[in-house]
């Protein structure tokens, strides 16, 4: 879907709504992605989405297109530069870097990277909210605005849920589960969400966080009632495409620009 398609276009031909950057030069891509991605880290961190040495978003590199760039093991999010950064290969090999790589974070990451062409970036993280529905094995309910941003574009996936994610085939079968959708619910661990940049993947991520605790805050004080269906399909198509995610997370990215300055470094 385009954003003329989407309504997602101002009325004034004087206004331009920006949209993501376009390289012809592999490096200047390279650079950028692990840019937003040492940003995307930090704003993990601010949001308390931390646990431990839990946690990591990727970026697929632009010319090698079987490795991606994350977060090492053990360092926390509120501190990741852009030299912190460490590129992982296809067998989980630090091949830049002198970290090391999250086991669970290759073997989930490397095989949605693997089944997903069109996916640049994923994200997962042990958040509280998150954790605590993916425990109930549902999926989100259209209750608000935001939670359509999932509608029909999410899936619960069971195999694997609860054990720690060590071994390929598990890696494989989260991949298998999440198929064509934005964003899964991992039982009993958490939310993976993926998109065609960095910004975007953040994004769902962090909204989706928000409308899982929107719901178990609901659920506790009553029976919510649910957006109708036809209402729901079209919000999702006002704002669940990549171009209003990528967009969603600019104003995050501008705030954590000016905070921390140093995660160019």
């Amino acid at each position: 879907m385009t954003a003329t398609e989407s309504g997602f276009q101002p009325r004034s031909g004087k206004l331009r709504i920006p949209t993501p950057p376009t390289f012809e030069d592999p490096a200047e891509e390279r650079e950028h992605r692990k840019q937003r991605l040492a940003g995307a880290l930090r704003i993990f961190g601010r949001f308390g989405f931390s646990e431990g040495v839990a946690g990591h978003i990727t970026a697929r590199d632009p010319e090698l297109t079987d490795h991606f760039w994350v977060n090492p093991f053990g360092m926390s999010f509120r501190h990741v530069k852009v030299s912190d950064l460490i590129l992982v290969d296809h067998r989980g090999e630090v091949v830049h870097g002198d970290r090391p790589v999250n086991r669970a974070a290759f073997v989930i990451h490397s095989a949605i990277h693997r089944a997903r062409p069109d996916v640049v970036a994923a994200a997962h993280a042990h958040s509280v909210y998150g954790k605590a529905w993916s425990a109930l094995g549902r999926p989100l309910d259209p209750l608000t605005q935001d939670a359509c941003m999932f509608y029909g574009d999410h899936v619960v996936v069971t195999d694997g849920g609860g054990a720690i994610v060590l071994d390929e085939s598990a890696g494989k079968a989260l991949a298998a589960g999440l198929g064509p959708h934005k964003a899964a619910i991992h039982r009993n661990h958490g939310l993976f969400t993926v998109g065609q940049t960095v910004d975007e993947a953040a994004w769902w991520f962090i909204t989706m966080e928000r409308s899982c605790q929107a719901q178990i805050l609901a659920e506790s004080v009553g029976e919510p009632h649910l957006i109708d269906d036809d209402d729901a399909r079209y919000t999702f198509e006002q704002t669940g495409f990549p171009l209003a995610g990528w967009f969603s997370f600019q104003p995050l990215w501008d705030e954590i620009v000016r905070s921390d300055p140093d995660l160019f470094d």
